[in-house]
């Protein structure tokens, strides 16, 4: 789970910030938002872990800050780095599913439009390269990189930036006519170990998904976001530095404190 509950704060906080808003249940909530349907998971998880807070110390700790906790000791137990969180989030009283189709980030978006992305919540482009490297663990679904293995935008073949021996193992693993719900490792041959695996495979076109591979290959990522992966890639140290940094950054996006929200009893719900 631990892939799955670091993505969940991250989709928490590039929504309204960091105030649990992506747990409240509903037909209009972040869970059915187009980013969110049918990949985001460890819903109850959190509720286990906020059963046993509430009755440990009732109406005190927020599911905000659960999340932003469980996606540092989901790093940590992976063999990444531990950082001190900073606590007293509330919880939103709304969900924004238009926010998070809006918000976050897609993975057939371009560079560009995932900078932007991150500046409209603050982030800038060192974390844009270190929270992707979130992609170190955890899994992803054919539907989402899909478009990268049959006829990519139009040309008849494969993406070209693509490792070719990659290509054919994927297009075994998700045929055209098969489940998009298959899943295969963000990064190959290093599935659960936190590492800077995950950039090393970009240098050599094997990021899965496009959004992965753009921070290396291509215009835009040269004068950019290139010079950053090739550091990780050789350097763990700075990328679990920078990704610690860009982990506060991000767990401080617009939190909601004082009278504002509240301590939610029940996290899929606001109190009654």
């Amino acid at each position: 789970m631990a892939a799955s509950l670091v993505r969940l704060h991250f989709h928490d906080c590039f929504v309204n910030g960091c105030d649990g808003s992506v747990l409240l249940d509903g037909s209009d909530g972040e869970k059915s938002a187009l980013p969110n349907l049918n990949s985001v998971r460890g819903f109850d998880v959190v509720d286990t872990i906020k059963s046993s807070v509430e009755s440990a110390c009732p109406g005190v700790v927020s599911c905000a800050d659960i999340l932003a906790i469980a996606a540092r000791d989901s790093v940590l137990l992976s063999g990444g780095n531990t950082w001190k969180v900073f606590l007293g989030r509330r919880d939103g009283l709304v969900a924004n599913q238009t926010g998070a189709n809006n918000g976050l980030p897609f993975p057939t978006d371009s560079l560009d439009t995932i900078t932007q992305k991150f500046a409209n919540v603050g982030l800038n482009q060192t974390d844009v390269v270190s929270l992707s490297g979130a992609h170190t663990i955890g899994l992803a679904r054919c539907t989402t990189f899909s478009s990268r293995l049959f006829n990519f935008s139009g040309t008849g073949a494969a993406d070209s930036t693509m490792d070719t021996e990659m290509v054919s193992d994927l297009q075994t693993l998700c045929p055209q006519s098969g489940d998009g719900n298959t899943t295969t490792s963000l990064d190959q041959n290093s599935t659960d170990l936190f590492d800077n695996h995950y950039f090393k495979n970009l240098l050599v076109g094997k990021g899965l998904l496009s959004s992965d591979q753009i921070l290396f290959t291509g215009d835009a990522a040269a004068s950019t976001t290139k010079s950053l992966v090739q550091n990780y890639s050789s350097d763990s140290g700075l990328f679990f530095s920078d990704f610690t940094n860009s982990m506060i950054k991000m767990g401080n996006i617009n939190p909601k404190t004082g009278s504002n929200g509240e301590i939610r009893t029940n996290c899929r719900v606001v109190n009654s």
